[in-house]
């Protein structure tokens, strides 16, 4: 039993890069609710069971306001992220504004789109020298490119925009590299949208020059908003590609159904598991209490943080038999990978259709893929708040 308040987020065990830190599991089997200290000294309430996790992400007395004074910010600097950092109503106002883009089926009409970038992708990849990482030729260019695609933004400045991204969500960046960054990123995609005010076109910047116009929408607000669309809409899914690939050619009866898998359906399911196992987005959803509430029994006072890590929520054996077993074949959609509730990832259609696409094409393609590396030199991202490994060395 944990007695003490341990140290949050916690490190990963040695030689078990894919699952959670055990000091995790040992909580949630043992103490699913308790306090733990941040780098700030503040002692916000850790959250591990996924049904707790759940009951407090759709409970109207639960804030994801970073404004807050007592929120528990994962680190110092940086602002609010946009919406995601906000309540309603101000938070759905936003969000409604770029919705639309990531309907179902809008997402939907953008498979043979992504089809191609892929496949474009890969002709160069594998039609390079070898071996090669895959991060740098593939895992990297599809996200981007179909990031810059929706919001019109020149691919050919995707290393600026990874230089920049790269350095906001590492964990040891300290508060003045994260706000430079923070402001490249601002003006840059600040003067794409003033361009964009006189002269649109059919994407989504355009579409927030529109509410601009209107009123509705600062140039601030839309710069922020575009700014959070372009770093979550290439980081976490090359690192998904990156990190899966490795998994999967980890667990090679694992691969071999999926590759010779003739049903669709096979690939969607893979995109779900992988999503519940691997868990790339790292260091807990946080929020406050506005009022008084229990949670697993014991009172949260008004005023107190709650951390929620879904990384250990998506391998709790009450809503996963069997957690730890990769299983592409189970039914994983109901995991908390993209959270839950009113601020669940507004851009998860397009995440799971790019992973899906990458599924379906990649290891059909290059059917003998394979490490080019020892598995104990590939390099973790463990200083990252987005994990996933910073090079994946492979031949074919």
């Amino acid at each position: 039993m944990t007695t003490t308040t341990p140290e949050y987020p916690m490190a990963r065990a040695a030689g078990c890069p894919f699952d959670p830190p055990p000091e995790l599991r040992e909580l949630q089997q043992e103490t699913p609710l308790t306090r733990v200290r941040l780098w700030d000294g503040s002692t916000p309430w850790l959250v591990t069971r996924y049904a707790d996790q759940r009951a407090v992400l759709t409970d109207p007395r639960v804030s994801a306001d970073m404004t807050h004074p007592t929120y528990p910010r994962q680190a110092a600097g940086g602002g609010t992220l946009s919406f995601i950092g906000m309540d309603d109503p101000e938070h759905a106002r936003l969000r409604r504004m770029v919705g639309s883009a990531f309907a179902v089926k809008k997402v939907a009409a953008m498979r043979p789109m992504v089809q191609r970038i892929v496949d474009d992708a890969l002709d160069e990849f594998l039609g390079g020298p070898k071996p090669a990482d895959l991060v740098e030729g593939f895992a990297l260019p599809v996200p981007s490119l179909v990031i810059c695609k929706l919001l019109d933004v020149p691919y050919t400045d995707h290393g600026f925009f990874q230089d920049n991204s790269r350095t906001m969500i590492n964990r040891d960046s300290t508060p003045e590299q994260r706000a430079e960054a923070s402001g490249n990123l601002g003006r840059y995609l600040g003067a794409l949208i003033a361009s964009k005010m006189d002269d649109p076109g059919d994407d989504l910047l355009s579409r927030l020059c529109e509410r601009i116009k209107a009123e509705e929408l600062s140039i601030e607000q839309a710069t922020a908003m575009a700014v959070l669309l372009l770093i979550a809409g290439h980081e976490t899914t090359a690192n998904m590609i990156a990190l899966s690939t490795l998994l999967l050619l980890r667990n090679p009866d694992q691969l071999k159904l999926l590759r010779e898998a003739d049903d669709p359906a096979v690939a969607s399911r893979t995109v779900e598991e992988m999503l519940r196992y691997l868990n790339i987005t790292h260091g807990g959803r946080r929020r406050v209490a506005l009022e008084d509430l229990e949670v697993a029994g014991q009172l949260i006072r008004k005023g107190e943080g709650l951390v929620l890590p879904n990384e250990i929520a998506n391998r709790d054996a009450d809503a996963f038999p069997d957690p730890d077993r990769l299983d592409i074949t189970r039914e994983a959609r109901h995991h908390v990978a993209f959270g839950f509730g009113v601020h669940q990832c507004l851009g998860q259609p397009l995440a799971r259709l790019e992973l899906e696409v990458v599924y379906r094409t990649l290891y059909r393609r290059a059917p003998d893929l394979a490490l080019a590396t020892d598995f104990e030199s590939i390099p973790f991202k463990h200083d990252g708040f987005v994990y996933g490994v910073y090079e994946l060395p492979v031949t074919w």
